[in-house]
């Protein structure tokens, strides 16, 4: 069911919440951005559901400031459209939802996973495959009758390996083992030590438990594994290819679960690893793809996710493609480019 836009409320809401940031942006009707605003990571599984959606307030507040929208009968929109991380599950979409609708920010609201976001912001319809591979890794399909293709992507406990916390993470498992003699040796050791400025990797790991180093900076040991994979790793080379692996995996259970290994078919790559077009991954997953799903049209977006929430959000109003289009030329710079 669609629903028009009251003539004194801006069209959408647009929500992007990821884990390490937030993005708010108020969109007319006509695909117009009329504000925006920026805050930090949205952590349900940490806070509640509740108080992760109360924590957008002040940003939907700076977005309706800057747009010079004030709230008409009580609303602000006309749709809340909320692409969310760790709403991996339906029933934390719809706790979310209902959280959404006890603030007076849209007259309807919708919550998805933000690979959906990332799903939409890459193709031009309801139709495709998205692997996102950020701090995590999720994998999405949406046929334009409303079937989709989702997993429960609740890390390790339910299959899933890799992204940025995984990539580190195993980095770190290898370099610590080589230098205490349990593993083989692997230049991550060192590498990772260097980039901290401490003596040893498995100094890094002390500093980290005592909170001497914030478990967040853990991230950025991802760079130090494709640097060294450069140099021929061996160690290095496997976990990009465990990676290329992974979501090769993730994208064709999708594809064959929603009927569509057989026909052409977007194949929408995000997330913060993917988006850095590493050649040695990018070039690894786009020849396993070739085998695995030949008719698959892998596209790297690396546009701010918010644009998929305002899609989505313009969809819900049956806007135009005039509409998308304006909308999608605010913030798609960098249109989809082929993997």
């Amino acid at each position: 069911m669609t629903h028009q836009p009251e003539p004194h409320l801006p069209g959408v809401l647009a929500i992007d919440a990821g884990n390490s940031k937030t993005d708010v942006a108020l969109i007319g009707a006509d695909g117009t951005v009329l504000g925006s605003a920026r805050g930090g990571g949205f952590t349900p599984q940490k806070v509640g559901g509740a108080a992760a959606v109360a924590d957008l307030a002040p940003l939907v507040e700076q977005a309706a400031a800057a747009s010079g929208i004030t709230a008409w009968n009580g609303t602000l929109t006309s749709h809340v459209s909320a692409c969310l991380a760790n709403a991996d599950l339906p029933v934390e979409e719809e706790a979310l939802r209902v959280a959404l609708e006890s603030h007076p920010w849209g007259a309807s609201n919708t919550v998805v996973n933000d690979t959906f976001g990332l799903l939409r912001a890459g193709t031009d319809g309801p139709r495709g495959v998205a692997v996102v591979c950020g701090a995590g890794i999720n994998c999405v399909g949406l046929l334009p009758d409303g079937r989709t293709a989702r997993f429960p992507a609740l890390g390790e406990l339910t299959g899933d390996w890799g992204g940025g916390a995984g990539l580190a993470l195993t980095s770190m498992w290898h370099a610590v083992r080589a230098e205490d003699g349990r593993g083989g040796p692997t230049v991550l050791a060192p590498a990772i030590a260097e980039h901290f400025g401490l003596p040893s990797a498995g100094a890094v790991a002390e500093a980290v438990h005592l909170d001497h180093l914030p478990y967040g900076r853990l991230h950025e040991i991802v760079r130090v594994l494709f640097a060294v994979a450069e140099g021929g790793d061996r160690v290095a080379l496997e976990l990009i290819d465990r990676q290329a692996d992974e979501i090769t995996r993730l994208a064709v259970v999708a594809l064959r679960r929603l009927e569509l290994l057989e026909e052409p078919t977007p194949l929408v790559l995000g997330g913060g690893v993917l988006a850095s077009r590493q050649s040695l991954l990018i070039d690894n997953l786009t020849a396993r793809l070739a085998e695995a799903a030949p008719l698959a049209e892998p596209r790297v977006v690396v546009a701010p996710p918010v644009l998929g929430a305002a899609l989505l959000g313009l969809d819900h109003l049956a806007a135009g493609a005039e509409a998308q289009a304006r909308v999608r030329e605010a913030y798609d710079t960098d249109r989809p480019v082929a993997a």
